[in-house]
This record gives C-alpha cells, sequence and structure tokens, in this order.
C-alpha cells in the first residue's frame, strides 16, 4: 500500500516537473524573441556599437605598441566616428571634447617636439567629432550610411590583415596575427548586427 502511495506520488511530481520544464521552455524561447527584437531596435546596437569601437581602440593601441601591423590604421578613425554609442559621440561633441581639442592643437602647433606620434590618431578622432558638420554627425552617424561605411572598413581591414599574415590560417594562429584578428572580427560584429536588425 505504502509503495504504491509512493509510486503515485513520484508520478504526480514527474508530471510537475515536466510541466514547469515545458513552460519554463516556452518561457525561455518568448524572451528570446523579445531580446532579439529590442536588440535590433535599439540596446543591442549601443551595447555592439560600444565594443566595435572599444575593439577599434584596442587595435590602434596594438598597433603603436610592440605588435605593429601593416594594416591601416587611420581607417579606424572614421569607424570610431560612426560606431561610438550616442552618449559618448555627444560628451566629445561638447565642450569636453572642445578642450581637449584645443589642447591638442596648441600642442601640435606650439610643442610639436613633445607632441608624441601615438597621440596623432586619438587627437585626430576628437578633431574629426569636434568639428564635423551636424549632417555627418547627426544624420549619416545614425543612418544605414554610417553602418555601411563601417562594415566597408571592417571587411578591408580584415582582407589586408589575412593577406599581410599569409593566409586564414596564419591570422588564426600566429600569436600577433591572433590578437589583431580577434579585434578585426569583433569590427565586424556592430555592422552586421545592425544590418540584420533592418533586414528583419
Amino acid at each position: 500500500m505504502w509503495k504504491m502511495m509512493d509510486f503515485e506520488e513520484e508520478e504526480e511530481a514527474a508530471q510537475l516537473i515536466n510541466s514547469d520544464m515545458r513552460e519554463l521552455s516556452v518561457a525561455a524561447n518568448k524572451l528570446a524573441q523579445h531580446a532579439i527584437k529590442l536588440g535590433g531596435l535599439g540596446s543591442g546596437v549601443s551595447f555592439f556599437g560600444l565594443i566595435a569601437a572599444l575593439a577599434a581602440i584596442y587595435l590602434l593601441i596594438l598597433d603603436r605598441t610592440n605588435w605593429k601591423t601593416n594594416i591601416l590604421t587611420a581607417l579606424l578613425i572614421p569607424y570610431i566616428f560612426f560606431s561610438l554609442p550616442s552618449f559618448i559621440f555627444h560628451v566629445f561633441r561638447g565642450d569636453i571634447g572642445k578642450w581637449i581639442a584645443a589642447v591638442a592643437v596648441v600642442l601640435r602647433l606650439f610643442f610639436p617636439r613633445h607632441f608624441p606620434n601615438w597621440l596623432e590618431l586619438p587627437a585626430a578622432l576628437v578633431l574629426l567629432i569636434v568639428v564635423a558638420p551636424s549632417l555627418l554627425a547627426s544624420k549619416f552617424r545614425d543612418d544605414i550610411v554610417g553602418v555601411i561605411v563601417c562594415l566597408i572598413i571592417a571587411c578591408y581591414l580584415l582582407q589586408e590583415h589575412v593577406r599581410a599574415s599569409g593566409g586564414f590560417r596564419n591570422a588564426f594562429t600566429k600569436a600577433n596575427g591572433l590578437s589583431n584578428t580577434i579585434g578585426i572580427v569583433l569590427l565586424l560584429v556592430y555592422p552586421i548586427w545592425v544590418l540584420v536588425g533592418i533586414v528583419f
């Protein structure tokens, strides 16, 4: 008698667990669908834009250290310009960016020997953000034009890096090639995510 009741209770508990697991599966599926829609529309774009901008800054730093590459790192400046999230972009477009740009110009003009080479590209980025016309800074940055520019730059840099490394295998196996490859692949994530969000 007791064994029969234990068996029925276990079977009932197993059915409850299975029912709960099905409900959790349905809820997780709905959550994933909503997250993909939400991510494609806004929050994912700014997150991946930040990741892409950080990857571009990482590649700039790598190029200025002993991990020098043959890639055209000046292309990273317009990439950062178009991929930087709006809240950071507007901080640099305001008074903070104007002060940084003014100090950089004064140092470059009056103290060229004391202006380090590694500051050239970051100073150019801040100057570009500060002096960019409104059409470029607001319309093209938040439009498909900026995404396509980022995609073209990322594809070009990846192609040049693979060619300089001697093929895909070397790009993913050599020590300095791997770190650059990871950075360049991260550059591709942002424009692809935005384009997928636009299409779907």
